[in-house]
């Protein structure tokens, strides 16, 4: 799912996702609690006409940025009842409740919503952990509760760190909600790659197969073929568009650095397998020269390119699931180093 986090997919039109086929955007409740506010695009018809996108819409809750940002400083203070924290954007004090969260999530109007939750980061103490998984679960279940729009689906969320046993506990207390679909949530965030992976296959396995199966911030190309082997059906991530804009680009050769040199006279296309207008129409040069030279149209051109490409890579991993060749598949998967 590209990333739209403030209604807007970064140098992207809804016309550009269109034509790469996004089947599903996301957008962020708590940039958009700020700015322009809930109230302003419920009055502008919610989020699917104020910003011109006909397709399914995801919205977080907005608990991962309540720790990550709303944490700068130590300003973020968790108690059972939610979260208070200070405004990165001005300072300003705000407090979170999972019910709150799930009216902002329904006044925005998105098709699929997220549950309230506390996303630590890498390296929190077991302790620390298993009151955070305890609290997770018991904010899924006021969730469940404040949630009264029937065309929204509301997802829950699993935590626990990299702590197994405590992933388990989490499937389990979730689980007895009965979600329209699970999201595996506080991964990629510090931790080492193989423990990402260990943790995200144990998790995904202990979910049913008949809901979708959600991993939270995850959007490398290895990285999702990883996942979709694990039984993920879902990831986002900004960083096909966050790679854009360091001059970087997925390739089925690899990973590109459009700044090198190497680039400055090569007549070539981005990517000789991809069909997006960037590959058709552009050189690696011209790139290189729009780059340098920090033209918005490069940034457009090659957020276009990273994000046909990890949407291409998703349909075609479908198609090989499909056709029961994914591991020959997955073999031959681009990487990203």
């Amino acid at each position: 799912m590209p990333v739209g986090t403030r209604a807007t997919v970064k140098t992207l039109s809804p016309r550009d996702l269109l034509e790469a086929d996004a089947g599903i955007i996301l957008a962020n409740a708590y940039h958009l609690y700020f700015r322009p506010g809930a109230d302003v695009v419920a009055a502008m018809g919610g989020l699917h006409k104020f910003m011109g996108w006909d397709r399914p819409i995801l919205t977080d809750s907005g608990g991962f940025q309540v720790f990550s940002l709303g944490g700068e400083g130590g300003t973020a203070k968790v108690t059972a009842d939610g979260v208070s924290f200070k405004s990165h954007y001005d300072g300003s004090s705000h407090f979170f409740t999972p019910e709150s969260a799930i009216r902002l999530q329904e006044e925005l109007g998105a098709d699929i919503i997220m549950c309230f939750d506390e996303c630590v980061p890498a390296g929190a103490e077991r302790g620390y952990l298993e009151e955070s998984v305890r609290r997770t679960a018991d904010w899924a279940a006021r969730c469940h509760a404040a949630h009264t729009r029937e065309d929204q689906l509301l997802m829950g969320i699993v935590q626990g760190g990299i702590d197994l046993e405590l992933r388990r506990e989490s499937v389990s207390r979730t689980l007895e909600l009965d979600f329209g679909g699970y999201a595996i949530g506080g991964l990629s965030v510090g931790e080492e790659r193989p423990a990402t992976l260990e943790t995200m296959q144990f998790t995904a396995a202990l979910l049913p197969r008949e809901r979708p199966r959600y991993f939270m911030g995850l959007g490398d190309p290895a990285g999702i073929v990883d996942a979709i082997a694990a039984g993920i059906d879902m990831f986002d991530c900004v960083l096909p568009t966050r790679e854009a804009r360091n001059a970087r680009a997925y390739t089925s050769a690899g990973r590109l650095n459009l700044r090198n040199a190497v680039h400055t006279r090569d007549d070539s296309p981005l990517d000789p397998e991809c069909g997006c207008y960037c590959c058709r129409t552009f050189s690696r040069a011209y790139l290189r020269h729009l780059l340098t030279q920090k033209e918005i149209l490069g940034l457009h051109l090659l957020s276009l390119h990273n994000v046909t490409f990890l949407l291409d890579l998703a349909r075609r991993a479908r198609k090989a699931i499909l056709e029961g060749r994914f591991s020959e598949f997955r073999a031959v998967a681009p990487d990203t180093n």
